[in-house]
């Protein structure tokens, strides 16, 4: 996400690192180029306006530190303008009050709010809450069975009645049957329209009247830009909005939505939808966008998605077995299938630090390879993957045709690990490490 904008932003901190110092006759083309980029990237307006304004009067009036260049100067003062523009700080859910709270799921019809209402209640169960997903959209065909589905990957309990259209009635339903399962809250999938109408509107007030929810979050598609916003000030007028979730910001490179939101609404961001898998949803942090935003990484993402997907004590046993030079294909499948449960390689890569809109762009991460090397260790035999050195031409064959590749791709699995541990064996050394740092670094 925000691929285009990160690039033209490198452009602008580019030319001004030549410059001895940042004055209103350099900087007038770089904020040029910068308003450019934002309404390249679907900023709004009067938004784009402000935030160029904000940054040229910071950069003129801050005495410019000895130790940065312009260049270094420019992207400071644009990295605090923008965690300004996104919010400041992250706006955590409020779920005050007595239990079973409410959160109502607003959105119209495809921005992904069944999805959303998902992975929301996957969420909360990994803070220690017991949700209850409550099938409230009674319109569309196959809601209410999407949503069964969906708890059901998440292995979390859902309340739905197919016999009624009344959503109050379902509504207080789902209260009564959340006292009785000892649910702490509820997350109530509301329907949509392919564009806001007063039916819908009455309906979601008549909803929110009924179980006063502790928050209305506005289920928005990034991909929307603009439009997002207009949708988001109507709802807040007709209904009244805690928050908005941005889906679908894996696919917009643009951006423009997440940056004009909170600015034009005044209603923070609290999520963000990063794919269609139940964990890929992220709590919206404003620093780690801007980030992101600006090619600096986001560690904290990156080692929370680590804590969550990958196995602590796997780790450790991991880490001996290394050390002591065990590691077998057995291990390299586990290690593999963890690093999947992370997400995209290419979304895990944006991650980190460095890697700026370029080189992500240039990057080649093929994602069916690690599908084909998955395929390839799953159809050897476990005594195979502890013992690779056993597999002979007619094994080879086999696993080839096992995993529906070529002798060739078996062989050079095979070799590429052979490989890998020959470097294994080499760090493993005591020393190594330490002679491997001074042939790296030329002494001072």
């Amino acid at each position: 996400m925000f691929q285009d904008l990160q690039s033209k932003l490198e452009g602008v901190f580019k030319s001004l690192s030549g410059q001895g110092k940042l004055s209103e006759e350099n900087m007038a083309e770089g904020l040029r180029e910068i308003r450019r980029a934002l309404l390249a990237a679907d900023v709004e307006l009067s938004v784009a306006r402000g935030f160029v304004e904000r940054v040229r009067e910071k950069a003129l009036g801050a005495e410019v530190l000895k130790s940065l260049s312009p260049g270094q100067q420019m992207v400071k003062i644009v990295h605090e303008e923008l965690i300004a523009l996104l919010g400041g700080s992250t706006a955590s859910l409020k779920l005050e009050g007595s239990p079973p709270v409410a959160v109502l799921v607003m959105g119209l019809q495809g921005s992904g709010k069944t999805t959303f209402s998902a992975k929301l209640a996957l969420h909360l169960k990994s803070m220690g809450r017991r949700p209850l997903l409550v099938a409230c959209d009674l319109q569309r065909p196959a809601a209410i069975e999407q949503l069964e589905t969906l708890a059901g990957q998440c292995e979390v309990a859902v309340y739905t009645n197919k016999e009624t259209k009344d959503v109050v009635q379902v509504a207080q339903e789902a209260q009564r049957h959340a006292l009785q399962e000892l649910c702490d809250v509820l997350v109530v999938d509301t329907a949509g329209r392919l564009q806001i109408d007063e039916a819908l509107m009455v309906q979601l007030a008549a909803l929110s009247k009924a179980l006063q929810p502790s928050e209305r979050l506005l289920v928005l598609d990034a991909m929307t830009g603009q439009e997002a916003v207009s949708i988001a000030r109507t709802f807040d007028e007709k209904i009244g909005v805690t928050g908005s979730v941005l889906t679908k910001l894996d696919g917009d490179a643009r951006g423009g939505a997440a940056l004009s939101m909170v600015e034009v609404t005044g209603k923070p961001i609290k999520f963000v939808s990063t794919g269609e898998k139940p964990n890929e949803l992220d709590v919206f942090h404003p620093d780690r966008i801007a980030g992101r935003i600006l090619g600096m990484g986001d560690m904290l993402s990156l080692i929370e998605k680590a804590q969550q997907e990958i196995d602590e004590e796997k780790a450790k046993r991991m880490e001996q077995k290394l050390r002591k030079q065990q590691f077998d294909l057995e291990d390299f499948l586990d290690q593999l299938r963890q690093i999947k449960k992370m997400g995209p390689l290419k979304q895990v890569l944006g991650l980190m630090p460095g890697m700026n809109a370029k080189m992500l762009k240039e990057a080649k991460v093929d994602e069916k390879q690690m599908a084909r090397t998955e395929a390839i260790i799953s159809s050897m035999t476990l005594k195979e993957r502890r013992r690779p050195e056993i597999i002979n031409g007619s094994r080879r064959k086999r696993i080839a045709k096992g995993s529906g590749t070529q002798v060739v791709d078996v062989n050079r699995l095979l070799k590429q690990f052979r490989d890998m541990k020959k470097m294994m064996k080499v760090l493993a050394k005591p020393g190594s490490i330490d002679r491997l740092g001074k042939g790296m670094f030329p002494r001072i």
